[in-house]
């Protein structure tokens, strides 16, 4: 910078008012290692595009050079009729294990996302050596060995074991609590809590973003505000922000959201509602009251916000029909209360009622067609992916109940399933605001190898491809350089990623290249591993993962760490040889 400066300094006043407002010349550097031109290029601020040229050098762009600029460079993309955008960012990911089965992380490397943020509610660590032990016991199709214990050791094994996105995550609020309570539903002591936080402040040493909570599902369902508050306070001392699946997100959606509120107040730091949402149709009209209390938040200074997917359907497991108690003590306990004749009729009796205290997402979506399943464990049940319940029960011959506890009962697993919940008017509603960033709620797969043995929802295929082809330039929300931002200024400001989510001198090299009028999705809920299109070129780093559409097999991913990293940057340049 001091360079630059001399250089305005020595010009006159109209001279120096142009060349401190935009790019300086690189008159010294004549080779560059990348160059990007004829795009429209589109520096993730929200701001209209600039005709520029994009010059790479390393892992970091060199300068943003005017049309004309006579340079040489070892790769030259030519972007004509295209956007040239900051590589964009996943902020709500299910990667974790699926980029262990395939570093490519295909699904979203091929909509340009770049870096993949891991933490709602469980995350790689802190593991104990039974936490270890369970997890191995719950994995699905891919089996692997769990061979961390911290949450930067997790990250670092994706790192080194080789990945094309880069990757970061919060400390799971939920791992968190298992670490030292178990999965009962039972309250901390003191001594307790205060472990807790110092593993928060551990996790944050090592890179972690803020702390991540899932309280709708047990055991995270059992914990106290006032637990989630100190453990949100010890990941704020270094700067550490909190999310969170709220506790609901029907019948108490907006009691839920103020506890939310009530956090990011505690803080000081930046909260979010993961995929907000308002579910089950007797609730809808309450997406528009939440928009306006998060706006009256922020009216106040709070420094709130919330992410979605672009989608009327979410996914979880068939165990979100099941009243939170009967879950407590883990899956093993679980299935055991299951299989208790009194037990069973218990539950059976809870599940065809209105839900009091907690909710059934089968009761919300309010048809069994509306409730599909995506993967099971078991090779006897894989044929069932992707019917209905309506259709299991009408071949079964079974009761809805019955079917239901059988099939979590014979998989053994929670029975992956996707529930028709909420309305295409709110799902616009959420992310016209200007505060709502994008997260697939997925993993990253490819429809080749292990990934084929289940199904998935289509937004592990489509959703930035859907948000910026359908309603970004269909439904024409908002302008495209504001859906740019959504994807990436805005999240690496929430949480305090330096030097991502930009394009400009010194930002990392993330880069995508796509055209504004092709970009679209082609995953449905019928046929969802369908890639999606228009994304033509991608960099991770300054590596290129995607040169015409199609994987270079370049794996420069690497760990993004948060504010209270203690670590010293490391030097080492991104890679540029192709594995």
């Amino acid at each position: 910078m001091r360079r630059i400066t001399l250089a305005c300094l020595a010009s006159s006043l109209s001279i120096l008012l142009s060349a401190c407002a935009s790019t300086p010349p690189a008159a010294s550097v004549s080779h560059y290692d990348l160059l990007i031109r004829n795009g429209s290029v589109y520096d993730g601020s929200g701001a209209p595009p600039k005709q520029v040229s994009v010059a790479v050098n390393g892992d970091r762009i060199a300068a943003l050079l005017p049309v004309g600029t006579k340079v040489e460079a070892t790769t030259v993309i030519d972007a004509e009729g295209k956007v040239v955008a900051p590589g964009f960012i996943n902020v709500l990911s299910w990667a974790t294990e699926s980029l262990i089965a395939d570093g490519r992380g295909m699904s979203d490397t091929m909509q340009g996302v770049t870096l993949e943020i891991f933490g709602e509610g469980w995350s790689g660590g802190p593991l104990t050596e039974a936490m270890k032990a369970d997890a191995i016991k719950q994995q699905g199709d891919f089996k692997f060995p769990i061979t961390w214990t911290t949450l930067g050791e997790y990250l670092e094994h994706l790192e080194k074991s080789g990945i094309t996105p880069n990757v970061a995550s919060f400390v799971g609020a939920t791992t968190v609590r298992i670490h030292e309570l178990g999965e009962g539903d039972v309250d901390p002591t003191p001594e307790q809590l205060a472990r807790m936080q110092g593993l928060v402040r551990n996790a944050m040493r090592e890179g972690a973003l803020g702390v991540g909570a899932s309280l709708i599902y047990p055991p995270a369902f059992f914990a106290e505000t006032g637990e989630l508050v100190a453990l949100a306070k010890a990941a704020a001392e270094s700067g550490g922000g909190y999310v969170a699946h709220m506790r609901s997100e029907a019948d108490q959606f907006l009691p839920a959201l103020e506890e939310t509120i009530t956090i990011a107040r505690a803080t000081g730091q930046h909260a979010e509602a993961y995929h907000l949402k308002a579910a089950g149709a007797r609730n809808w009209p309450k997406m528009a009251q939440a928009v306006a209390r998060i706006d009256q938040a922020r009216s106040e200074g709070l420094d709130i916000a919330a992410n979605m997917y672009a989608y009327t359907a979410g996914a979880t497991g068939l165990t979100a029909a099941l009243p939170p108690w009967v879950q407590a003590g883990g899956h093993d306990a679980m299935i055991k209360r299951l299989k208790d004749p009194a037990t069973r009729q218990r539950v059976i009796a809870e599940i065809k009622g209105p839900a009091n205290g907690w909710e059934n997402l089968r009761e919300l979506a309010g048809d069994d067609a509306k409730v599909m399943f995506i993967g099971f464990r078991s090779e006897a049940l894989k044929p069932l992916t992707g019917k209905t319940l309506a259709e299991v029960i009408a071949q079964r011959g079974t009761s809805p109940e019955d079917t239901i506890l059988d099939l979590i009962i014979e998989d053994n697993s929670r029975v992956d399933t996707a529930y028709f919940l909420m309305s295409e008017e709110n799902v616009e509603l959420g992310l016209k605001q200007a505060w709502t960033s994008l997260g697939s709620d997925a993993e990253s797969s490819a429809p080749e190898g292990v990934f084929l043995k289940s199904s998935t929802h289509p937004r592990a295929y489509g959703n930035v491809a859907r948000f910026l082809g359908h309603y970004v330039r269909d439904r024409n929300l908002m302008p495209l350089a504001e859906g740019i931002h959504r994807l990436t200024g805005l999240p690496a400001k929430n949480w305090k990623l330096k030097d991502r989510g930009c394009l400009g001198v010194g930002c990392h090299a993330d880069i995508v290249v796509f055209d504004p009028q092709t970009i679209a999705d082609h995953a449905t809920f019928s046929e969802p591993m369908k890639y999606s299109s228009g994304v033509s070129d991608v960099f991770v780093n300054g590596v290129q993962v995607l040169r015409n559409g199609e994987h270079t097999n370049a794996r420069p991913g690497r760990v993004v760490r948060g504010p209270g990293w203690t670590g010293q940057s490391r030097s080492t340049p991104a890679p540029t040889s192709r594995p």
